[in-house]
């Protein structure tokens, strides 16, 4: 925990070990923590320098002399104090870091050598595709689109499926379209039932014109013919513009026309085309919805998290082929759902 404010592994080891006692040695702190009490003055010291913990003497007051410095006795300087510089300037740093981040973005789009180099730029070799790949992935803070086509190439499954809980576990909206060839895959039914546990929505349809993911609508990553490339796994990546916006588009229509898929307790199984009902869960939201309750509030109201709610809302006007809330409302009234 401390480690984030600049502390190491072995200063926050006796940092913590004196936060449960009044005052204590370097002979005390050692014994607690398993390292040399000869390290452990060490790092007393450099902690009292900055200010983190303090001398307590006899007398209450003045510093040991170097002589008695492993039997002198410390105290913490209370944590609200010491602590918040070190916090203000980890904020500080996360702040100017963010700002060279938006200046360099900025300045590679604009000085590009080529109009089309600011759009979409090639990315050649297995280590370069995987490295993108995991970029889009992991950078994603709100959203990510991805159509799932024949074996991995260029990132093996495993190394995927760590990007994908990453995203999860921040809460990113993760939708993916399959090819229905896609589960064929040794372990891969296991695979997507455990991301589909996870929170990711899945839907298959019989086949898809190309491999892609879009992250947060603002970059996606198609994969290009390795014929192309001699024979190297290749790839483009497309930033913000018409070509990125039409990507996208081409991901909604194919999720409007799949199938949604749902888990069993022995796999994965698509949902029928014709006849498909809400589950309970979809039509609780659904009677707050109609009531006129927020989004957020019927997520306080059913325990449930907010994206959760926007999941089961948009799963709902798909079920309705609702463009609005309105011609959900309508439609839910039609087919007596409520």
């Amino acid at each position: 925990m401390l480690q984030a404010l600049g502390l190491g592994p072995a200063e926050e080891a006796v940092y913590t070990a004196l936060l449960a006692r009044p005052t204590a040695s370097a002979q005390d702190l050692a014994r607690q923590t398993g390292l040399e009490t000869a390290e452990t003055t060490r790092i007393l010291l450099d902690l009292a320098t900055r200010g983190l913990v303090a001398a307590a003497t006899e007398a209450g007051n003045g510093a040991p002399d170097s002589a008695d410095c492993e039997a002198a006795r410390y105290r913490l300087t209370p944590p609200s104090v010491a602590l918040a510089p070190f916090l203000v300037e980890q904020r500080n740093a996360l702040h100017r870091a963010e700002t060279a981040f938006s200046m360099l973005t900025e300045q590679y789009r604009s000085t590009a050598a080529h109009p089309a180099g600011s759009v979409v730029e090639v990315v050649v070799g297995v280590e370069q595709v995987a490295h993108r790949f995991h970029q889009l992935q992991r950078g994603a803070q709100r959203e990510l689109l991805v159509f799932l086509v024949g074996a991995p190439i260029a990132v093996p499954r495993d190394d995927a499926e760590v990007s994908e809980s990453s995203a999860l576990d921040r809460g990113v909206d993760f939708r993916v379209v399959a090819a229905k060839d896609y589960l064929d895959g040794p372990g891969m039914a296991r695979d997507v039932r455990a991301g589909m546990t996870a929170g990711l929505e899945l839907r298959l349809v019989d086949s898809l014109p190309l491999k892609m993911v879009v992250s947060d609508r603002e970059r996606a990553m198609v994969p290009l013919d390795m014929a192309d490339s001699g024979g190297e796994p290749s790839a483009i990546v497309v930033h913000r513009s018409g070509l990125l916006t039409a990507l996208v588009h081409l991901f909604e229509k194919e999720w409007a026309q799949a199938r949604p898929l749902y888990t069993t307790t022995t796999g994965v199984r698509a949902e029928p085309t014709a006849d498909r009902q809400p589950t309970e869960g979809e039509l609780e939201v659904l009677a707050l919805l109609l009531a006129g309750i927020s989004d957020r509030r019927a997520a306080s109201q059913l325990g449930l998290s907010i994206r959760t709610v926007e999941r089961r809302t948009r799963r709902l006007m798909d079920l309705a082929g609702a463009d609005s809330r309105l011609q959900l409302g309508w439609h839910a009234a039609r087919a007596g759902w409520l």
